[in-house]
């Protein structure tokens, strides 16, 4: 089984910065290897559904749309841990961010617990 821990929300000021950070293990016993896995980054505000922030593969990223240019996602193979940069801030940014990992069937299989990021104006 594939476990994965978010760190790195916490709360801060419109226009500021935060890095997330998620860290996987029991990639091995679980029959993937870390380095091959699409790994994503979800958030969900209180009272919306979970919406995807931004996916990164062996062939590159992804991202919403709306995120362009703000958020940057990126891995640390050697680490195992997937990271996401999220600069200039909005109040709307305020969620719980997951991490997810590796696909099947074209869904992630497995899934951090939250770590929550509160922005305020």
């Amino acid at each position: 089984q594939v476990q994965l821990v978010e760190s790195g929300g916490g709360s801060v000021q419109a226009g500021g910065s935060l890095r997330l950070s998620c860290t996987g293990s029991g990639y091995t016993y679980s029959g993937y290897t870390y380095s091959t896995c699409s790994m994503g980054w979800f958030r969900q505000a209180p009272g919306k559904e979970r919406e995807g922030v931004a996916t990164i593969y062996v062939g590159g990223t992804t991202y919403a749309d709306s995120l362009k240019g703000r958020f940057t996602i990126s891995r640390d193979n050697a680490k195992n841990t997937l990271y996401l940069q999220m600069n200039s801030l909005k109040p709307e940014d305020t969620a719980v961010y997951y991490c997810a990992a590796c696909k099947r069937g074209g869904e992630f299989v497995y899934w951090g617990q939250g770590t929550q990021v509160t922005v305020s104006s």
